[in-house]
């Protein structure tokens, strides 16, 4: 019967085994995954325990991994990418260390200028007041600081 309780985690294992072959995962996305496998708490326990060990598991690291993505494909925003890292089940403090290190590489003034040319597609100015509200929404979205969006639509709008 000692048997079996091994057998589980030793298959919880497996399981993980294989999500982590795919992708980077979180500690917690792999116990909500391993959930919803119908793996008990015990045997996810377990396998999540010495996958951690093992280091296959390791928030740090996947925190790094999705703020570099949010920074050079994506072109997000450090407030986005911090959330973006909390929402894969990442503590506050190790999101914050990760984006810390990573936008603290980029220019982050670039990076906004960057996704705004690739939204005006071209153009140089903002064509009116209603265009500079929706650029203001969609910037401030994907996570540039407010007033930094602000500052640059003012630089960049038509004159009248």
């Amino acid at each position: 019967m000692s048997s079996e309780p091994t057998g589980l985690a030793s298959h919880a294992y497996l399981d993980a085994l294989k999500m982590l072959a795919r992708r980077e995962l979180s500690e917690a996305q792999v116990r909500q995954r391993l959930a919803r496998r119908g793996h008990d708490e015990a045997a996810a326990d377990a396998a999540i325990e010495r996958l951690r060990e093992e280091r296959a598991i390791d928030d740090a690291r996947v925190a790094e991994a999705i703020a570099r993505t949010e920074s050079a494909s994506r072109r997000r925003g450090r407030l986005r990418a911090q959330r973006r890292i909390e929402s894969a089940g990442i503590a506050t403090a190790v999101a914050r260390r990760a984006v810390d290190d990573v936008y603290g590489s980029i220019d982050g003034d670039a990076l906004l200028e960057a996704s705004l040319d690739r939204r005006l597609r071209g153009r140089e100015t903002v064509a009116d007041d209603r265009e500079m509200q929706r650029l203001y929404r969609y910037l401030v979205g994907q996570g540039f600081e407010p007033d930094k969006v602000m500052a640059l639509l003012r630089k960049r709008v038509r004159r009248r």
